[in-house]
Parts: structure tokens; C-alpha cells; sequence
């Protein structure tokens, strides 16, 4: 006979997850958090368990990427929020909405040397936007609703709710805790008291409920600007559009965010998750040289892309030109340059109003200068190809790149997680579809690819994933493997093994004359990830990449996690890519 469990704050803690349409929720288990996760099975919000905390968050942030679902971690207190950090603050910085639960000691042992029990919210406020712990079992529904609204509010961002176990158990298991139910006879009167007044404080009023929040846009009025923005860009001679990541917030409008690229006509760049409208190739979308464009641009239109490194803090566009910024973030829309229009709103909502106002067909002014930049994005294309026809020690892992899109098909997902080979991916892979490319964001992290592998096959089931692996980024990921045995989360990994971190190596050995700390060993992480559970192969020659992709295409398809280890050799191709 099934035994009948008292409803307890986890029972809460789902309730508002499911009201939020969340499916999933990541998880490293622990004690203190145990009831969010049985509480969250009993509403079919599937708990996917895996080997780092940090694996957690990042697939929660994937799946908020990928589906306009807030995404949900649930960790355990001391160390299992500390492992979170750098997810954290990844998510932080590429401005997307998660939820970090974490537990905490009980609110009678706080301060006093319990089990983990350290000052969450002081390690955590830097890098969330909300950092709140709840106190009584009636706060936590109106606690979460004002939590995951702070989220999806504004700049989106991570948050983070800090839940004493006492406030997650049963009221009779914890009253058993304090020792109440036996009378407290054990105790002097006075501690009886009060731990009787703690925990009449918690459980008041639990069954309370509360209404939804929503979410509060703090936004200009659009309409204001778009005329203006009409006549700025119908002036000029040589404008340039770039799109970011913050311009697909909202998966939902992908569609008709495409079809407002290919109205506008405006020559387009892409960034980041925008890297999936490189799959609709009649949008006027190119892919190289973009600096040589940007240059010569007379009028540059920031969509959801702020003037940062990536951008050699503004230098890299023409002094002369006319900068108009779209941006949720009132920091990035000024960020060192200052633009000669800006526009605090979500850029890709804009751009699907601004269209709407501009008639169809392309700008005839703009037709030599659409070509000029197709020529070099040709000339570009044909050096590339070029140079994977050059002779490398093992595989040249530009031809690997040409193999490997030869293979992707239209709905596939690129997940990237590395330096210098993923680098060289980004200039080759071809994404098949608005949502198929995901790396980290402006903050550069390796040990993205097993959390954004989650999120992509759990959102996209029918799709095949692609993780694009170097070998030392693989290092974070390689025990997650077993979560993917586990879960049947069938992937195909391809590691560009050159035994080392390269992207360091070049500038280091050249700059400093030294390799130290920079080279690896030419590990077999196929045999690895057999040993896991899953499906390995290994190349080391050109002849055997189709073949070879071929089969792990077929294993991932029978539902295996599959790694393909490909020794590469070395490249001029990135030379001088160190960021300063």
C-alpha cells in the first residue's frame, strides 16, 4: 500500500512551476531540497538529475533560450549553490531567465554551525537580479511568482530563492525535528516555548493562496521612434544592421522577426543565438568580414548588441557613422559609444514593428553595397575552403567543419562549448534552423556543452543534436554522459582533439615563448563515454569522416549518446584571436 504523504512546502514550490508551464527542472539531489523534488514528480515536472550542480543551471538556461519557459535548477545548500557560480553569472550576462532554488539550514539552526549552512545570499547578489530567502511556508508561492517576474522583467536574469528545509518538509516531521512531538519534555520550558512559536510561525496561514504576478515592461514607447529610424536609415548610403542574442528573447517571435530582416533589407550580421538566421539563407544575413563592413558603414543599427570587446569596444566601427541602439539594458545602450539614436525597448519587437511601417522591396540605393559585401562574404567562403584542402598532422579540422555540414539537416541544433576548434566551427557550420546554434554568450565559458545538450533535446526532441567540443572543454562534460544514459538523451559529440588549449597556446608561445600549462594529453574520451554507457568512435584520418559520421548519426538515432574523438592538427587560421 502506497503511503500517504502530508502535503509539505515542495507541494507548493511545483504548484507555481506548473502554473508557469515549467517541464523540467535540473538537479544535483540533496536533503534540503528533496521535497521541491518529489513534490515537482507528483506534477509530472520532470526531475533530470545530474553530476555537477553547475550542469543544472546551464541547462535551465537553455531551456529558458529555447522555449520562452523560464528554466528551473534546484540546489542544495552550501556547496551545491557555490558549484553554481560561473553558470550564474553566464546567464547573468547573456541576460536569460533562470531560477535557482537552494536550500539552506533550518531557520532554528541558521548561524549556529549547521550541516552547509553558510550566507547564500551574500554569494549571490552580485550576480542575480533577486536574491531573497523566505522565512514562512505562505510566502514561498507569492515569493516565487515575484521571483520569476523579476526574471522575465526588463534585462531578463537569473534569480535565486533561498528555502530553509523547515519550510520544504511536513509540519508534523518537522515538529518531530524540534522535538515537540514528545511535549519537549526534554527541554527547559523556555526552549519549548520557543521552538513552539517557530514553528506555529512557519506553518501559519500555509495554506493561503496568492495570485500570479506579471510581469512590468519598463520600456519606451516605440512608436515614437520609428519614423525617425525610417528616415535615418532611408538616408543612408551604407547602413548595417546586427542582431543579437537579446533579439530572440522570445523564441515565439522568430518567425516574424525573419520576416522583418527580409523586409527591412538591410545588410545584417548575426550573434550569438541570432547565429540561427544564418539557416534561412533569402534573408540578407552575411557572414564574413564583417569588420570591413562595419568600417565602412555610414549607419549602424545595434539590435540587441552592445558596444563590448566583441565589438573592440566600438572602434571597430566607423567614427563617422550614425549609430542607432536597441536595447533592453539602459547600460549596454550607451556602452562606449554613444549612439545618435537610443532605444530602450526589446530590439527584436521593434524591428517586427519598424517593418510593418516600411514597404515592400529592397532600397535600390543599397543594391552596390549589398554586393560589394556578398563579394567579400564569397571571397571569404573560397579561402576557407581553400585552406581545408591544406596538409595537417591527423585531421585539418576546417575540412572536419565542410564534413560535418554536409551532415546536419534542416531542425538539427549546433550546441558549442570550446575555444579555438568551436571558434573555427562558428565560421563554418551552417544552423538549420532559427533556434539551431547555442554557446555561451559574451562571457566566454567553457563547460556549457552538457546543461545546453539537455536543453536542446529536451526542448527539441525530434531534432538531432550537435555538441561541438575542443578537448579541453569536453573535460566538464565527460560525466555527464552517464546523465545522458540515464535520461536517453541521445546526442552526437564531436571533440576537435588537438591535445591541448590551443586558443591559449598560440599567442602564449608566441608572446611569452612558452607552452606551460597549455598542453594536454591525446586522451581517448571515446573509450570514456563507452564505458558511460554510451556509443565512441574514433578518427585520425580525412578518409574517415564520412563514414564514421555517418554511423554516429545511426547510433544517435537508435537513442545513444555518441562522441566522436577526432584527433586534429594545427591551423594558422585563428592566429592572433586573443581577446584583450
Amino acid at each position: 500500500m502506497k503511503k500517504v504523504i502530508e502535503q509539505h512546502g515542495g507541494n507548493s514550490v511545483a504548484e507555481v512551476l506548473s502554473r508557469h508551464n515549467v517541464k523540467w527542472i535540473f538537479t544535483l539531489c540533496g536533503g534540503h531540497i528533496s521535497p521541491i523534488l518529489t513534490g515537482c514528480n507528483e506534477l509530472d515536472i520532470r526531475v533530470i538529475d545530474v553530476r555537477h550542480e553547475s550542469t543544472a543551471v546551464f541547462a535551465a538556461d537553455s531551456i529558458s533560450r529555447l522555449s520562452g519557459t523560464i528554466g528551473v535548477a534546484a540546489v542544495t545548500a552550501g556547496p551545491g549553490l557555490t558549484n553554481t557560480i560561473t553558470a550564474i553569472k553566464n546567464a547573468q550576462m547573456a541576460q536569460v531567465p533562470v531560477l535557482i532554488l537552494g536550500g539552506a539550514a533550518a531557520t532554528v539552526l541558521k548561524d549556529r554551525g549547521s550541516l552547509q549552512d553558510i550566507d547564500h545570499l551574500s554569494v549571490v547578489e552580485s550576480i542575480t537580479k533577486y536574491a531573497k530567502t523566505i522565512k514562512r511556508v505562505q510566502d514561498l508561492q507569492p515569493s516565487l511568482e515575484e521571483a520569476i517576474a523579476t526574471a522575465t522583467s526588463g534585462v531578463p536574469g537569473p534569480v535565486y530563492l533561498e528555502i530553509p528545509v523547515d519550510l520544504l518538509y511536513p509540519e508534523s516531521l518537522v515538529r518531530e525535528w524540534y522535538g515537540l512531538k514528545s511535549g519537549g519534555k526534554s527541554m527547559p520550558w523556555w526552549m519549548t516555548r520557543y521552538l513552539n512559536w517557530n514553528v506555529n510561525r512557519i506553518f501559519k496561514d500555509k495554506n493561503k493562496s496568492f495570485p500570479k504576478n506579471t510581469k512590468i515592461e519598463a520600456t519606451q514607447n516605440t512608436s515614437l521612434h520609428i519614423q525617425r529610424i525610417s528616415e535615418m536609415v532611408n538616408s543612408a548610403e551604407k547602413p548595417i544592421l546586427l542582431i543579437g542574442s537579446q533579439a530572440l528573447n522570445d523564441p515565439t517571435q522568430s518567425d516574424n522577426l525573419t520576416g522583418a530582416v527580409k523586409k527591412l533589407n538591410i545588410p545584417t550580421f548575426v550573434s550569438g543565438l541570432a547565429r540561427g538566421f544564418l539557416s534561412k539563407t533569402d534573408l540578407p544575413i552575411y557572414r564574413h568580414k564583417r569588420s570591413n563592413a562595419l568600417k565602412e558603414a555610414d549607419l549602424v543599427i545595434l539590435a540587441g548588441v552592445p558596444c563590448d570587446f566583441r565589438l573592440d569596444y566600438g572602434r571597430v566601427i566607423n567614427h563617422k557613422a550614425k549609430i542607432i541602439s536597441i536595447n533592453l539594458s539602459q547600460n549596454d545602450l550607451y556602452l562606449n559609444r554613444r549612439p545618435a539614436k537610443a532605444i530602450l525597448t526589446s530590439p527584436g519587437s521593434f524591428l517586427i514593428e519598424w517593418s510593418k511601417t516600411e514597404k515592400n522591396g529592397s532600397n535600390s540605393k543599397w543594391v552596390n553595397w549589398h554586393e560589394q559585401i556578398a563579394i567579400r562574404n564569397e571571397k571569404r567562403q573560397a579561402e576557407i575552403i581553400d585552406q581545408s584542402n591544406n596538409s595537417t598532422d591527423f585531421v585539418n579540422p576546417m575540412k572536419l567543419c565542410l564534413s560535418i555540414n554536409e551532415h546536419i539537416q534542416d531542425g538539427d541544433i549546433i550546441v558549442a562549448d570550446g575555444g579555438d576548434f568551436v571558434a573555427t566551427a562558428s565560421y563554418i557550420l551552417q544552423p538549420r534552423s532559427i533556434t539551431g546554434w547555442l554557446d555561451p554568450g559574451v562571457f566566454g565559458t567553457l563547460g556549457v556543452g552538457a546543461g545546453f545538450i539537455l536543453g536542446a533535446k529536451l526542448t527539441h526532441p525530434d531534432s538531432v543534436v550537435w555538441a561541438i567540443y575542443g578537448d579541453g572543454a569536453f573535460g566538464y562534460s565527460l560525466m555527464e554522459f552517464d546523465t545522458f544514459v540515464r535520461h536517453k538523451i541521445p546526442v552526437i559529440a564531436i571533440i576537435g582533439n588537438d591535445a591541448g588549449w590551443t586558443q591559449i597556446a598560440r599567442d602564449q608561445v608566441d608572446m611569452l615563448g612558452s607552452a606551460v600549462s597549455t598542453e594536454l594529453a591525446p586522451t581517448e574520451y571515446h573509450k570514456a563515454v563507452e564505458a558511460l554507457g554510451g556509443a565512441g568512435y574514433f578518427i585520425d584520418n580525412e578518409d574517415q569522416i564520412d563514414e564514421i559520421l555517418s554511423q554516429a548519426k545511426e547510433s544517435v538515432l537508435s537513442g545513444k549518446p555518441t562522441v566522436i574523438n577526432v584527433r586534429i592538427g594545427k591551423t594558422d587560421f585563428r592566429k592572433g584571436s586573443l581577446s584583450m
